[in-house]
């Protein structure tokens, strides 16, 4: 059995942790900051953005591998994985400029949310 949608698009989240983990590198060596947020308002806000991503995407690939593997169907793992990257999306533009939870960040969370619990449900519903 192959989990080829779910590399495709843990591949994906895998180019948002290295670019996560490149702009907070880069805002570390304008802001001069070599650990955590320095006290920093913009390099908290980019910190987070990473670390956002680290804390949900590895766990969301984790079940949809979990659910193809298990014969899972692959429409809800399309579903899954494009909600996932527009969450991702919506969330980075709307913590990147302001820590205000204005729209993109509340809807890229939300989104985030709805994808991992589905994930989780069909997950369940499989081994039913």
């Amino acid at each position: 059995m192959t989990v080829a949608i779910t590399a495709l698009y843990t591949g994906v989240f895998a180019l948002f942790l290295v670019a996560g983990g490149i702009n907070v590198a880069v805002h570390r060596g304008k802001y001069k900051i070599t650990l955590s947020d320095g006290g920093h308002p913009d390099m908290l806000r980019m910190v987070r953005i990473h670390g956002n991503a680290a804390e949900y995407l590895p766990i969301s690939a984790l079940l949809m591998g979990l659910y193809e593997i298990d014969g899972g169907k692959p429409l809800a793992l399309h579903i899954a994985g494009i909600a996932l990257i527009v969450g991702r999306v919506l969330f980075t533009a709307g913590l990147w400029t302001t820590p205000e939870p204005r729209f993109g960040r509340v809807a890229g969370m939300t989104v985030t949310w709805l994808a991992l619990a589905a994930l989780a449900l069909l997950n369940f519903w499989q081994i039913g």
